[in-house]
């Protein structure tokens, strides 16, 4: 059995390890309300509506006029609510982000195609 004493001193003499590179990846914060759209609908159809409902939100956040934002964040809190009573606080605030998206944009039409 080594000594912990020898461990010590061992980890001190050898050589610092230089760090992984950093790998480039965008933070959630670093996203375009397009990009947080993206990966909101391939996380709803993974049906991981959590995850979803944080990048519309995140896109609403970044774009508050957009209207593909709002539907497909009500959507997504639909669905987290769909289980539950008929008249669910996260229903009807899933009414009022539809509502929301319609009114920005009359002729909006979701697609859950990815644009990638």
């Amino acid at each position: 059995m080594i000594a912990p004493m020898t461990l010590l001193v061992t980890a001190l003499w050898m050589p610092a390890q230089e760090p992984a590179p950093a790998v480039e990846t965008p933070t959630a914060s670093a996203m375009s309300a397009e990009e947080h759209i993206e990966a909101g609908k391939a996380a709803f159809k993974r049906k991981r509506f959590a995850a979803a409902r944080g990048h519309f939100q995140q896109a609403v956040d970044a774009s508050p006029d957009s209207a593909a934002a709002h539907y497909y964040l009500g959507y997504s809190i639909y669905k987290i609510a769909e289980p539950k009573r008929a008249n669910n606080p996260g229903k009807q605030e899933a009414a009022g982000h539809f509502a929301k998206a319609y009114e920005l944009d009359p002729g909006f039409k979701p697609s859950w195609r990815s644009r990638g």
